[in-house]
């Protein structure tokens, strides 16, 4: 039984070992991303609230970051 559990835990840690590590992914850059925009010429409304449209559409874009955000205080 013990002869058993060390094969058992030798080929854990041997797998673990010799598994490959897996690469960063790339940050999504903004130019990546794609907004569908209002065609020139459609209608555009204004929402208040929830309402239900037969298409949506994205007139504006907000201020998406580019910069890392920094916090001073915060150490883990």
């Amino acid at each position: 039984m013990w002869v058993q559990l060390v094969i058992m835990v030798a080929c854990y840690v041997l797998s673990t070992a010799l598994a490959p590590k897996p690469k960063a992914p790339k940050p999504t850059a903004f130019e990546d991303i794609d907004f569908p925009l209002c065609e020139e010429g459609e209608s555009k409304g204004a929402v208040f609230g929830q309402c239900w449209t037969e298409g949506w559409f994205v007139l504006t874009v907000g201020r998406y970051r580019t910069k890392a955000i920094r916090t001073e205080g915060s150490k883990k």
